[in-house]
């Protein structure tokens, strides 16, 4: 049993819960609508990324599709650049100069200007790939580089049917290859002032391809020319090859074996500019004797001739030499450094020439001179002097220039149709 007073305050409480229920239940109702509207605005804002995304993905995948779609016939799979292209039938061949395994190189009159140039044909994958990675990438590279010791690439000229490509070049009249041959053949031999007259031009073209992060990668006497006023060019950009930081892996089968540096022939996972520096040392004896100065027949015969002047190297004269992968399984013959004074004569090359020729042939390639730093080295500094290339004796006839051959360039440049 209740009483009067229990049943009052009761009464008071129910109506109490009565007049609070209303708000409760409003307060309850906002809080949903809220939690509903944040809801709704997180689902459309997923939506929204969602949406984007897959137009990013479109848009991307949309881009390789184009870039793997294969070419026509009305549309070739060259750069854009070839679309301003000249017509090979612009130009009249004369004659076969060179060929190498990235194209080959022919001697050619500008119709238009009367003008002789060299035309560089690259070589393409098949009729209907185009052009080779190798191969635009050096055409990139010609039509880029602007320096008075690099040959200069001025155009590019097509076939009729847009599948073979020209790169149309200065035309440089000798090779210093066989300058060198010349030479040797009537037992002359270079004065130092011509030796620093060379290596000067060859070191500034070099040092300007390191500054615009590129690698030549073979480098030797065959891909050097001298036009007939002595200047230096340097040619043949078929292995060059861009580098960045960090350094890449790039493959390890590059210059010509006697100009290749000792990270090369170990198979070094890493290179970058100093293997340049390794094949100008071996340029640099080569000028001041006329022949090769590691002439060997195979890569561990490259090796051993290398060590045999050099010394075998070691972790203290180049860190991280035991870890090479090639290290591991080759067995070398310990030889005592010092051996490259022994085969210079003082007469030849002086003290300050030996000391850059050491600093090009250093082992580590860290520690390997600059093409910077040998332009400043005291071999160019003490005299005589270098003399200035107008003066550097070329009464030497162009080997290419009395062949002649009054063909049109399609049939005459190895084109079929």
């Amino acid at each position: 049993m209740y009483s009067v007073n229990e049943i009052e305050i009761s009464n008071q409480d129910s109506a109490g819960a009565a007049s609070r229920s209303p708000l409760k239940a409003a307060l309850q109702k906002s809080h949903k609508e809220t939690s509903g509207l944040k809801q709704a605005a997180i689902d459309e804002y997923r939506d929204f990324i969602r949406r984007e995304k897959k137009s990013y993905n479109d848009k991307k995948w949309k881009k390789v599709k184009e870039e793997r779609k294969q070419p026509t016939d009305a549309e070739p799979c060259f750069r854009t650049v070839l679309k301003e292209s000249r017509s090979i039938r612009e130009f009249q061949c004369l004659n076969k100069i060179d060929e190498g395994a990235y194209g080959v190189v022919y001697r050619a009159r500008d119709k238009s200007t009367d003008e002789i140039v060299a035309l560089k044909r690259l070589k393409s994958l098949n009729e209907t790939e185009g052009l080779s990675i190798a191969a635009e990438r050096e055409l990139n590279t010609l039509l880029k580089l602007k320096h008075p010791n690099i040959v200069a690439g001025w155009d590019i000229a097509v076939s009729s049917k847009r599948n073979h490509v020209y790169v149309v070049m200065e035309y440089v009249p000798h090779q210093l290859r066989s300058f060198l041959e010349t030479m040797r053949q009537n037992h002359l031999l270079f004065g130092p002032e011509h030796i620093k007259c060379l290596m000067s031009q060859l070191l500034r073209a070099v040092q300007y391809l390191h500054a615009n992060h590129i690698i030549h990668r073979d480098l030797k006497t065959h891909n050097i020319l001298l036009t007939q006023g002595g200047v230096l060019k340097l040619a043949d950009f078929g292995m060059t090859r861009e580098y960045g930081f960090p350094l890449q892996q790039y493959t390890p089968g590059v210059c010509t074996r006697w100009y290749r540096a000792p990270e090369l022939l170990l198979l070094s996972p890493q290179y970058s500019t100093p293997i340049d520096m390794w094949s100008i040392g071996c340029i640099l004896y080569e000028l001041v004797y006329l022949c090769p100065l590691f002439p060997g027949t195979s890569d561990l015969d490259q090796l051993n001739r290398i060590f045999m002047d050099l010394g075998t190297p070691s972790d203290a004269t180049w860190p991280g030499f035991s870890s090479l992968p090639s290290v591991q399984n080759i067995i070398l013959n310990e030889y005592p450094p010092g051996g490259l004074r022994k085969k210079i004569n003082c007469k030849d090359l002086s003290e300050s020439g030996l000391s850059l020729l050491e600093g090009l042939l250093t082992y580590n390639p860290a520690r390997r001179v600059t093409a910077a730093a040998a332009l400043e080295h005291a071999f160019f500094k003490e005299q005589p002097v270098a003399i200035e290339p107008a003066m550097f004796p070329m009464a030497m006839q162009s080997e290419d220039s009395d062949q002649y051959s009054a063909t049109e360039p399609e049939e005459d440049c190895g084109y079929h149709h």
